[in-house]
C-alpha cells in the first residue's frame, strides 16, 4: 500500500473492499489467477485504479472485464463498449455490455477467480449488480470464486423503496435483482442474500468495507465520489437517481445534456412553478430554471436536443427524511394530471421495463395512483427487511 493511500485512509472513516485488500498484502487474492469485473469508481481513496492496486499487492490479474459505461466509466447510457486491451495494463478487456450481456466458459479460461469491484448506485434498474447476478451461473459454471471488493450503497442501509420485479417479466439487467427497487443492500450482501437462496451455492467472498454504518449515506463516508457512470456525477444526483430516473420512460428529459443530470429535468412545455407548487416532499427543495440540452459524449442524442426547457432544480435538504421512488411516483402522477403534453415513451413499456413491472404504470393512471402504489408495496417490503437480515455484514 502507498504512503499516500494509507495517510488518507487514516483520515477516511469508510474503507472499501480493495483498500484492505491492498493493506493486507492482497489477501485473499493471492496466489489466485483472476479476472477483474471493475469501472470508473473502482479506485482506492487516493485515485488509483483496481488494476493497478490489485497488481502492486501481488495480485495475479490476467483478463479485466468491462460493464455498461466501460472499463473507465465514460460510454453513455446503453451504449455497447467494445472487447478491447488495456493500454495501461495491457491486459485483455472482455466486455459483457456489448454484444453478450453475460460471460461465457471461454471467458473464464485458465482463471481461478472473478472479482468483482464496481460501484453500485443502491437502486435495481442501475445494472451493475443485474450483471453480477449473471455472472453467478457463469462462475458456477466455470467453478470459479467469486470475490466483491465491497463498497457503499449511497442510499445508505436502511431505505427500501418500490416494487418488486414481476417474476413474469422478461428479465434483463434492470430489473435481475430480487426486493425492492430501492433495496438498502451493498454488493457484497445482496450476492450474499442471492447466493443463500441458491440451490447449488457459488464459492462467494466478500471483503467488507471497514467503518461503514448503515445509517450513512455516501456524505457521510469521508469519500470523494467517484462517477459510477457519466451521467451520475455527485453524490447527491445520487440520493434523487431512484425517483427522477423514471423520467427516462417519459417525453420530459431528466437532465441528460445538462450541467446536473437527474438533480435538473425538465421540457419545453413544462409549467415547472406549477408542478412545484404541486409536488410537497420532505428533505427537498425545487427552484425553477430554463437548461437547454447538448449533445455530448455522455448523452449523445438527449431528448430536446439544443431545446429551451422549462424545469425544475432539486436541492436534497434532509437525505434522512427524502424518499427518491416517492417522490418519483408523485412527480409521474402530477405531470399526467397537470400537463397534456405529457406522455409516456414506447406505450408505457419502457417504464415497466425498469421497474420490473407494470402493476405500477397501471395503477398511476388512476386518481389516487401514487399513494395507493406505496400502501401496496409496503407488506412486501417488510418481508424483504426481515428476509435480508442474514445476509447483512454492517
Amino acid at each position: 500500500m502507498s504512503l499516500g493511500l494509507a495517510l488518507a485512509l487514516v483520515l477516511a472513516p469508510v474503507q472499501v473492499g480493495l483498500e484492505r485488500v491492498a493493506a493486507d498484502g492482497g489477501r485473499p487474492l493471492r496466489g489466485k489467477r483472476v479476472g477483474l469485473l471493475a469501472g470508473g469508481a473502482s479506485v482506492t481513496l487516493d485515485g488509483r485504479p483496481a488494476v493497478d492496486v490489485l497488481r502492486q499487492a501481488g495480485v495475479d490479474v490476467r483478463r479485466l472485464f468491462a460493464a455498461e459505461h466501460g472499463l473507465w466509466g465514460a460510454s453513455a447510457a446503453g451504449e455497447h463498449v467494445a472487447d478491447g486491451r488495456d493500454p495501461s495494463s495491457g491486459l485483455p478487456i472482455v466486455s459483457l455490455y456489448g454484444e453478450k450481456r453475460a460471460p461465457e466458459a471461454a471467458d473464464f479460461a485458465g482463471l481461478d477467480a472473478l472479482v468483482f469491484d464496481l460501484q453500485d448506485a443502491g437502486v435495481r434498474f442501475y445494472t451493475y449488480n443485474g450483471l453480477l447476478l449473471r455472472c453467478l451461473d457463469a462462475v458456477e459454471q466455470a467453478g470459479l470464486e467469486l470475490v466483491i471488493l465491497d463498497r457503499p450503497n449511497p442510499l445508505g442501509g436502511e431505505l427500501l423503496e418500490g416494487p418488486e420485479a414481476d417474476p413474469a417479466s422478461p428479465r434483463t439487467l434492470l430489473n435481475q435483482t430480487p426486493g425492492p427497487l430501492v433495496h438498502g443492500l451493498t454488493s457484497g450482501e445482496l450476492m450474499r442474500y442471492v447466493n443463500g437462496r441458491r440451490s447449488q451455492p457459488v464459492r462467494l467472498t466478500v471483503v467488507p468495507m471497514q467503518g461503514w454504518k448503515r445509517s450513512m449515506r455516501w456524505a457521510d463516508t469521508g469519500r470523494p465520489w467517484v462517477p459510477p457512470s457519466p451521467n451520475l456525477r455527485t453524490a447527491e444526483a445520487a440520493l434523487v437517481y431512484p425517483g427522477v430516473a423514471l423520467l427516462e420512460a417519459t417525453n420530459v428529459s431528466e437532465g441528460r445534456g445538462s450541467d446536473d443530470p437527474f438533480l435538473l429535468f425538465g421540457a419545453p412545455w413544462l409549467r415547472a412553478g406549477e408542478l412545484s407548487a404541486a409536488l410537497s416532499v420532505d428533505g427537498l427543495s425545487m427552484s425553477t430554471e430554463r437548461f437547454v440540452p447538448r449533445s455530448s459524449p455522455a448523452a449523445p442524442d438527449p431528448k430536446h436536443r439544443d431545446v429551451s426547457c422549462a424545469g425544475l432544480r432539486l436541492h436534497v435538504t434532509d437525505a434522512d427524511r427524502f424518499r427518491p421512488y416517492a417522490f418519483g411516483l408523485a412527480l409521474l402522477a402530477a405531470l399526467r394530471q397537470r400537463q397534456p403534453e405529457f406522455g409516456w415513451l414506447d406505450g408505457g413499456r419502457s417504464l415497466d421495463a425498469l421497474l420490473g413491472t407494470r402493476r405500477v404504470r397501471e395503477a398511476l393512471e388512476k386518481p389516487d395512483g401514487a399513494p395507493a402504489i406505496l400502501a401496496t408495496e409496503a407488506a412486501a417490503i417488510a418481508t424483504f427487511r426481515r428476509e435480508r437480515q442474514a445476509a447483512l455484514l454492517y
